[in-house]
C-alpha cells in the first residue's frame, strides 16, 4: 500500500498555497510532515484526505486515482490536534460510529471497539461521554476510532499539540506501536523536530507550501540538502552566518579558525556556515574549542537544559547545553563551537560540506 502524490497544487483566490508536490508515502513506518505553523502541513493533509480541492495533479491510493473521490470513499481516518468527538455519544459509540456507517456486523464492531479501547487504555471509560474525560483521554478516544476503522491511510495532524508534557511523552511513545503491522499509510504532521526524530520513518520538511527535502528522518537531519532544510529541521533555530575560506583558514566576521574535516576540501570562496545550537557550549571541550564571545540577550531553562541567545557580530546566535548555567542578561559570555559540526552551503543554498 502506498499513497502517491503527483505534482499536486492548491490555489486559493489565485494564490498558490501548495506548490507542485510529489511524494510517495508508504506503510511500515511513520511519514512525518515537519514545518512551522503556516508551512502547509494541514493543507497537504486535507488535500490527501479529500477535504480540500486539488488545483492540479493527482492522488493515488494503492495504485488507484482517488483525486475525485469524496473523503467518505477514500477509507481514511483523520485525527486533529483538537479533541474531535461527538459530545452526545458515549466513548463506545464514538469509536463505533464509522464502523456502523460502513455497515459492519454488530459482532465485528464489538470486537474492534473493545480491542482499540484496550490498546489505548480507555476500556473502563467506554460508557462515559467525552465531557467526562480528560484531554488526554479524549485524544485517546479519537485515536481509538482511527485504529478501529482500519483505514488505508491515517492522518494525524499535530494530535498531541494540546496535551500537557507528560501526556505528550506517553502517547508519543505509544504511537509507533499503535499503528505497527496495520498496513496503513500513517502521515503525522508536527512542528517539533524532536518529535520527528523520535517517530523516525521518513520526513518531508515543509516551508512556504513546498517540500524542501524528503527521506529517512535521521539521514536528512544529519545531512540536510539545503540551508532551508537545515532551518526547518532545527529547534532552537540553527545558527548561520556568511563565511569565507582562504587557503586553510575560515573567517566568520571577526572570528578565524583553521579548516578541518570536510571544510578542508572546500574551494576558496564565500559560503554560509550553519551550526545547531547544541554544538555551541558554554565551556570548552576537545571538539568544542572555537571561541565565540557575545552579549547575552535572552536565557531560558527547560528541564535539564539551558539556552542562551547572544549577539555575535550583529547576529543573534543560540547556545543549547545540558545542565543549568548562570547566564546574566547584558553580560558578555564566551561560548565554544565544535567546528567539525559545521555545515556549509553555497550561495544558492545547496549544501557543499
Amino acid at each position: 500500500m502506498a499513497l502517491v502524490l503527483k505534482d499536486i497544487t492548491k490555489v486559493v483566490r489565485g494564490e498558490t498555497q501548495i506548490k507542485p508536490t510529489s511524494l510517495t508515502l508508504e506503510t511500515g513506518h511513520f511519514n512525518v510532515l515537519l514545518g512551522e505553523t503556516g508551512a502547509g502541513k494541514t493543507s497537504l493533509i486535507k488535500m490527501m484526505a479529500g477535504l480540500d480541492p486539488i488545483a492540479s495533479g493527482t492522488v493515488e491510493m494503492d495504485g488507484v486515482d482517488v483525486t475525485g473521490l469524496s473523503t467518505q470513499k477514500r477509507r481514511i481516518s483523520l485525527v486533529h490536534q483538537f479533541f474531535v468527538n461527538y459530545p452526545h455519544m458515549t466513548v463506545y459509540e464514538n469509536i463505533a460510529s464509522p464502523l456502523r456507517v460502513a455497515g459492519m456486523a454488530k459482532s465485528e464492531i464489538e470486537d474492534r471497539v473493545q480491542q482499540a479501547a484496550v490498546i489505548l487504555q480507555i476500556a473502563p471509560m467506554l460508557k462515559r461521554r467525552p465531557h467526562e474525560l480528560s484531554g488526554g483521554q479524549q485524544q485517546r478516544c479519537a485515536l481509538a476510532r482511527a485504529i478501529a476503522k482500519e483505514s488505508q491511510a491515517v492522518f494525524l495532524d499535530e494530535p498531541l499539540a494540546n496535551l500537557d508534557y507528560k501526556l505528550r511523552e506517553e502517547l508519543r511513545e505509544m504511537l509507533p506501536e499503535l499503528f505497527s503491522g496495520r498496513n496503513a499509510v500513517v502521515v503525522y504532521a508536527t512542528s517539533e523536530p524532536e518529535e520527528a526524530l523520535l517517530l523516525g520513518g521518513n520526513t518531508a520538511l515543509m516551508m512556504d507550501g513546498s517540500v524542501a527535502q524528503f527521506g529517512p528522518t535521521a539521514k536528512i537531519y544529519r545531512a540536510p540538502a539545503t540551508l532551508t532544510a537545515a532551518q526547518v529541521f532545527s529547534n532552537p533555530p540553527i545558527n548561520h552566518a556568511p563565511i569565507r575560506k582562504t587557503g586553510t583558514q575560515l573567517t566568520m566576521g571577526t572570528i578565524t579558525w583553521n579548516a578541518t574535516d570536510h571544510a578542508a576540501n572546500l574551494q576558496d570562496g564565500d559560503y554560509t556556515v550553519a551550526i545547531r545550537p547544541n554544538h555551541i557550549l558554554p565551556t570548552a571541550s576537545e571538539p568544542s574549542k572555537v571561541a565565540l564571545s557575545g552579549k547575552i540577550s535572552v536565557t531560558e531553562l527547560s528541564g535539564s537544559e539551558s539556552s542562551a541567545h547572544f549577539d555575535l557580530d550583529g547576529r543573534s546566535w543560540v547556545s543549547l547545553s545540558h545542565g543549568t548555567h548562570p547566564y546574566r542578561i547584558g553580560e558578555k559570555h564566551t561560548f565554544y563551537m565544535d567546528a567539525d559540526a559545521c555545515l556549509f552551503f553555497a550561495p544558492d543554498g545547496s549544501r557543499v560540506a
